[in-house]
């Protein structure tokens, strides 16, 4: 667990505001529970390293401030238009029983161990976060599945993955997908057409008449549509 120095603040305008992001900090507010919000602020070094960490938004962080700990879990972070730069933070105090919901990041370990991967499978991620209900002092860092052994045309469901009796993903009625071990793409080369295995060269009539059609009619213009050709494609989800 992470463990950082804040400072409380009392800034009643918004000079005030920037002359506490020109220092060097980062104003922030803590809420939840029965106490009022806090107003604090937090070195802008330090926390620019946490927020460089994947799993920053579901890592629980002790704020020492005043001599006293609290632990808070990071719930949003602003950041400026132009600089990019953190300008405020959310933080949601942590209480034990309460239950929030979370998105938790997904990792994979033993890629080596797997005979798919070895065969050129490709693993198909569909989720890289699962959002989950817990209580929060038993948020897990990550959901970890194992690659060891597995080959070709498995897959990882949600039933897959162990979780506390408490944890329970806020997706329910179905074991849907995490990610799957597909078979590797291969770019097959097209086929040769028909009609250019016929003998090169041909002249006469015979040739004439296949080139128009047996009956004489003419062959379909290169304009003419094929079948689903004016439907646009299904819009990609975002």
């Amino acid at each position: 667990m992470n463990s950082v120095d804040a400072n409380i603040r009392d800034n009643k305008t918004k000079g005030q505001l920037n002359s506490i992001r020109e220092n060097g900090a980062v104003p922030a507010i803590i809420y939840g529970g029965k106490e009022e919000n806090q107003k604090i602020s937090i070195p802008k070094k330090i926390l620019k390293v946490l927020i460089e960490k994947e799993n920053f938004l579901s890592s629980i962080i002790t704020l020492n401030i005043n001599g006293k700990s609290q632990n808070v879990l990071p719930r949003e972070v602003k950041y400026h238009i132009l600089s990019d730069e953190p300008t405020h933070v959310d933080f949601l105090r942590v209480l034990p029983g309460v239950k929030i919901k979370i998105e938790v990041p997904v990792n994979f370990i033993n890629h080596e161990k797997s005979p798919g991967l070895k065969r050129g499978g490709v693993l198909n991620i569909v989720r890289r976060k699962v959002e989950l209900k817990c209580p929060s002092e038993k948020i897990p860092e990550s959901l970890t599945l194992d690659l060891d052994g597995i080959d070709i045309g498995e897959s990882f469901k949600i039933s897959s993955v162990k979780l506390d009796p408490e944890v329970s993903p806020t997706i329910q009625g179905r074991d849907f997908v995490i990610a799957t071990l597909a078979a590797p793409t291969v770019m097959k080369e097209p086929e040769k057409p028909a009609e250019a295995e016929a003998t090169e060269g041909e002249e006469g009539s015979e040739g004439a008449e296949a080139a128009a059609g047996t009956d004489g009619e003419k062959p379909a213009a290169e304009g003419d549509k094929k079948e689903g050709e004016d439907k646009k494609p299904a819009e990609e989800k975002k």
